[in-house]
């Protein structure tokens, strides 16, 4: 009985371990996303890696470990490490033309690993599921864009959305393909 109490234990211990090393990747994934960006000249809003990222996190860590580090991200930049977009950080930032962007981060993550759940995906269903994630992280995006800048929404749609299409699309794809692969093993380790 003994042994197994312990064999429990460091059960319990490992998937702790592992729960907070798959946050720490992800958050930190989200992190070196800022850093590759592209700046377009008419739009506060850059080209990152970020949403690749996150769509990532939501599938691989599920509901709440996905949005978990997606928040860690923006608690992390809002305490001031200089982690968002051009080495930026703190509360302003977070509230700045940006903000709702940010804020579709653990939204979005949260929201695909809570439709993907632990069970094994076709690739069309992963798709639409990350395709759904990139609708509330756009959506959340425009919205605050809209307010922040004070102009109308059909504006802050050809600011926020239109520019980020192309290559939102080959993020989605790539995110959607990489999972595809990997989602058996992503499973096992983060059942959701």
């Amino acid at each position: 009985m003994k042994i197994l109490v312990l064999a429990k234990r460091e059960i319990a211990l490992n998937r702790t371990l592992v729960n907070i090393m798959g946050v720490t990747f992800f958050t930190l994934f989200t992190i070196s996303g800022a850093f590759i960006r592209l700046p377009l000249p008419f739009t506060p809003v850059p080209v990152t890696l970020q949403t690749f990222t996150v769509l990532l996190a939501g599938a691989v860590l599920g509901r709440k470990l996905g949005g978990l580090s997606q928040f860690l991200y923006l608690a992390l930049g809002a305490a001031g490490l200089p982690i968002f977009a051009q080495a930026s950080s703190g509360l302003p930032y977070l509230l700045g033309p940006t903000g709702g962007y940010l804020l579709g981060f653990a939204a979005a993550a949260w929201t695909i690993g809570a439709i993907l759940g632990d069970k094994r995906a076709g690739f069309l269903k992963i798709l639409a599921v990350m395709f759904l994630g990139e609708v509330i992280l756009f959506s959340l995006g425009v919205i605050w864009l809209s307010v922040v800048l004070r102009i109308g929404l059909v504006k802050a749609v050809f600011l926020g959305l239109i520019p980020f299409i192309p290559g939102d699309a080959i993020k989605l794809l790539a995110a959607a393909t990489l999972y595809y692969e990997i989602q058996g093993r992503a499973r096992e380790i983060y059942p959701g």
